[in-house]
């Protein structure tokens, strides 16, 4: 959500700047040029599609803190770059609870990070005093409170499809440590054992009160910003007065995230809203399924929606099956990052790295929606000198976040980098309601039109060569007569540039793109799946081979054994047959073997090893999804 101040680290797999939610800025190396490919065949297949895309989105949070107050035509202008269909066309919004510290607090934080909460202290309140707060005491709250950031909500309501409120941290008097910032030890849980009632009241008051002032719906609520991280800390001066962290932040383990979760749903429900809960917008991945692993099965089911952050990248499929085991949407809820070297808007380094993060995202994680942290960044503090000496591109627009009600769009420009108009290759032609496929492209990502009468692949050529790319629509079921293929194209040379479109022949088209671009091929004509496109196929047969064992599993009389594949005993072979009456990504299989009519199940007692038993309804049935 932001990013943390923290001890400088890189981390090479993610490729980018490791800040999620405000970490002092550090530029990843970037890999030398990869060589050239000459030729790309690349084949969207619909037979593997996923359920609708909800869309593009946004934190509102710091910039929206900032700007909110900005001059009208600058701020009119940011609104149009953001929420325009010219511009990002973002559907939506997520809104920051801050948390706030307390009154006699000199203000600390980054330009933007101290977003004002929705509590209202009695007069003379200091940190020392934290038991004054009583969430049904109408007196303890502040309905003006966050004017900047709201101003943004009624500007863009129009605009917004999927509303979702979230916290970086409970207000000071919540916290063991007293401030926003984190904890003096960030290993420790932040937020007080017994205030986790009060905090949920709280986030569901604020919710519920945002509603009403503002006309909107909001769908979900995430309590958590990257809770079980050490990110998060307050550390003082000789003085004793707070010199950073610099954003709001709260470590919670685990256990805590329970607890908050148990609390929050009757809150919900108390509050009049109808606001579902996400959780828990983790840092990335792997952490995520450590913490929802330790969820027990009813802190799960309160969870409506899954949400995670993307700033490292292994165990993307981990998070999008467990998702999937779960019956529940997934957001790819927050990620930033640099990709460059130092503050540039026209150097293409920014643009390709997003692009192809995004491609990864899209493919690996198959997630309901994608989530920028905040596209709008403080020109001030990614020039040369802010945090990083080199300065840094996070964001995809910049201003500085220190202009004046005097100032004009002269005196505080906007400026876009590459980001930007990458991203639109996205955010244009991949819509919510269209629905993402399967694309054997590690540089491509695709989705199907809404009404099924189209398709949209993305392509990113981060070599600096041209590439041939030849679009294989074989995988669908009709391809027209007059099927077009029309490239949009983002590269040094222009922003996305529409070229005509190419007729479609033998169901391929082919178009060379630019060195360092990012292309959308946008496909009239094509329709429904092709009969041989589905995997797994009626009455195809196949082999379970082990992944790093390069070993098959093979029935016998006995039961399972793991065989290499020439060992004696025949050629396994495994049969698919689809249950349920889901289709695409979600479809569920039993895997049987024909010739002795049994199927693997797994045991919902012991080890949970697959064994063999009749092909008969079975409550624990292995499947895949």
């Amino acid at each position: 959500m932001a990013r943390r101040t923290r001890t400088r680290r890189l981390v090479a797999a993610v490729g980018i700047t490791a800040l999620a939610t405000g970490a002092a800025l550090i530029t990843v190396p970037q890999p030398a040029a990869v060589a050239a490919t000459a030729a790309v065949t690349v084949r969207p297949d619909p037979s593997y599609r996923q359920e609708k895309f909800e869309g593009w989105g946004t934190s509102l949070a710091w910039f929206a803190n900032v700007t909110g107050g900005y001059p009208e035509e600058i701020r009119q202008k940011l609104a149009r770059l953001l929420f325009d269909d010219d511009g990002l066309a973002l559907n939506i919004a997520r809104y920051n609870i801050g948390g706030g510290n307390a009154p006699d607090v000199k203000d600390y934080l980054r330009a933007g990070g101290a977003v004002e909460g929705w509590w209202r202290a009695p007069e003379g309140t200091t940190r020392e005093d934290t038991g004054w707060w009583d969430a049904k005491d109408p007196a303890d709250w502040n309905p003006r409170a966050d004017a900047t950031q709201r101003w943004w909500v009624d500007r863009i309501k129009n605009d917004i499809d999927h509303w979702e409120t979230f916290s970086n941290s409970p207000p000071w008097f919540m916290t063991r440590s007293g401030y926003v910032s984190g904890g003096f030890d960030a290993a420790q849980d932040q937020l007080k054992a017994a205030s986790a009632d009060d905090f949920a009241a709280y986030l569901a008051g604020a919710t519920r009160r945002l509603e009403k002032e503002h006309g909107i719906k909001v769908d979900t609520l995430d309590p958590f910003n990257e809770p079980n991280t050490t990110y998060w800390s307050t550390r003082l001066g000789s003085d004793g007065e707070p010199v950073g962290g610099r954003q709001e932040g709260a470590h919670m383990g685990p256990e805590l995230q329970q607890r908050v979760i148990r609390a929050l749903a009757p809150a919900l429900r108390a509050s009049g809203t109808r606001a579902k809960i996400s959780a828990m917008d983790e840092t990335n991945p792997e952490v995520f399924a450590r913490n929802w692993h330790s969820y027990p099965a009813e802190v799960r089911a309160l969870v409506d929606r899954m949400n995670v952050h993307t700033y490292g990248t292994a165990g993307r499929t981990t998070v999008r099956d467990l998702a999937k085991a779960a019956g529940k949407p997934l957001w790819m809820s927050e990620v930033e990052g640099d990709w460059g070297d130092g503050q540039d808007f026209a150097d293409m380094s920014p643009g390709l790295g997003l692009a192809q993060h995004m491609v990864d995202d899209l493919r690996e994680l198959e997630p309901r929606a994608w989530v920028f942290w905040q596209p709008v960044e403080d020109y001030d503090n990614m020039k040369p000198g802010g945090e990083s000496a080199k300065g840094g591109n996070w964001g995809s627009i910049q201003l500085p976040f220190s202009c004046t009600a005097e100032d004009t769009l002269d005196t505080c420009p906007i400026r876009t980098n590459t980001k930007f108009d990458t991203a639109r290759n996205f955010t244009h032609y991949i819509k919510p309601g269209d629905r993402l496929i399967k694309v054997d492209d590690t540089s491509s990502a695709a989705a199907v039109a809404e009404n099924g009468r189209g398709a949209t692949v993305v392509h990113v050529n981060s070599t600096t060569a041209e590439r041939t790319v030849t679009v294989d629509l074989s995988k669908f079921a009709r391809v027209s007569r007059g099927a077009t293929v029309t490239p949009v194209v983002t590269s040094a040379g222009g922003k996305l540039e529409r070229h005509p479109a190419i007729g479609v022949t033998g169901r391929k088209a082919t178009f060379t793109v630019p060195a360092e671009s990012v292309t959308s091929f946008v496909v009239t004509g094509v329709s429904g799946v092709a009969e041989d496109a589905a995997v797994p196929r009626k009455d195809a047969t196949y082999r379970l081979t082990g992944v790093h064992s390069g070993k098959h599993l093979t029935a016998t009389e006995t039961g399972l054994v793991v065989k290499s594949a020439g060992a004696p005993g025949g050629t396994p072979r495994w049969q698919l047959r689809g249950i349920g009456g889901a289709t695409g990504s979600t479809r569920r299989h039993v895997i049987t073997d024909p010739a002795g009519g049994k199927r693997l199940t797994v045991r919902a007692t012991g080890n949970h090893a697959p064994v063999l038993e009749p092909d008969r309804a079975a409550p624990d049935q292995l499947r895949s999804a």
